[in-house]
């Protein structure tokens, strides 16, 4: 790219299912889930800066200070982590709704790790890129390591899932609920039974914790599911509002979409089993 410019994807990701098991002494949940890569997404432009100077150029999301994005916070925690002279610019072409839980602000950290360690020649290694990323956030390790997983923990223990072949149709209602108040809500299931690779494989585990809260709180997401439901089997993605229906191939995924409302905001995508940001970063560079 010109100017000294460098293009990276950034992934969306959908969660085919997701359970609180339990809480943990810290406070934390425990969670089981399956991550579904995408083949759509964010773009991150990166250009190594020789003042060591982290600079962000326009909003990745309204609002946001550009001390407290998280590509900025993910810039500044390698070059502190790898004691790094360079410096970056970093601007975010913003296509992954916010709050919608398709992991926007996560896969753009782990672009931003990832791609920093190969332009500023750190060469870290999955590992430590994945540990580092842990501390921006609990879904940025699945972005570093690129691959659709089975997850427990908080989301940081990962098994890398080869997946069917599938196409989704997504719907974003425009609702942005924070995800620390629905953690919070009192008819949140948070003791659900554990799930067996064996029984996702099964197709018999398809549920969401979030899912009922939010159809009970947001009009705006159950109507999205009664849309939906008018295609196939709409599903929640993730704690934010965005859901999907799933289909074995495009055609069918095409023709499911030109059948929904025009006024809901819904598109295709492919699940993959390994990110564009790994095929970025396999790919030699001049």
């Amino acid at each position: 790219m010109s100017g000294g410019w460098t293009v990276w994807p950034a992934p969306a990701k959908l969660n085919l299912f997701l359970r609180i098991t339990g809480r943990r002494p810290d406070g934390y949940h425990e969670l089981q889930t399956v991550f579904r890569l995408l083949d759509w997404g964010d773009r991150i432009r990166l250009r190594v800066r020789d003042d060591g100077r982290i600079v962000r150029h326009g909003e990745s999301v309204p609002g946001v200070a550009e001390a407290d994005d998280l590509v900025v916070r993910a810039a500044e925690l390698l070059r502190t982590e790898a004691n790094v002279r360079a410096g970056a610019d970093i601007a975010v072409e913003k296509l992954i709704p916010v709050g919608g839980g398709f992991g926007g602000g996560s896969s753009d950290a782990a672009t931003v790790l990832c791609a920093l360690d190969r332009l500023w020649g750190l060469d870290l290694g999955e590992e430590r890129l994945a540990g580092l990323g842990l501390r921006l956030g609990a879904d940025v390790p699945v972005f570093v390591g690129g691959r659709s997983a089975w997850a427990e923990g908080v989301g940081e223990r990962l098994r890398p899932l080869a997946l069917p072949p599938a196409w989704y149709v997504l719907a974003d209602p425009g609702v942005h609920v924070p995800t620390a108040g629905l953690f919070r809500a009192p008819d949140l299931t948070r003791n659900a039974p554990p799930a067996k690779i064996a029984d996702f494989t099964a197709g018999t585990v398809l549920d969401n914790a979030f899912e009922p809260v939010l159809r009970r709180r947001e009009p705006a997401v159950e109507a999205a599911f009664a849309a939906l439901a008018r295609i196939g089997l709409p599903r929640l993605t993730g704690s934010g509002s965005g859901c999907f229906v799933e289909f074995a191939d495009r055609a069918g995924a095409e023709s499911a979409l030109a059948r929904l409302p025009r006024g809901l905001r819904a598109w295709i995508a492919a699940g993959v089993d390994e990110s564009p940001l790994r095929a970025a970063l396999a790919a030699p560079r001049t």
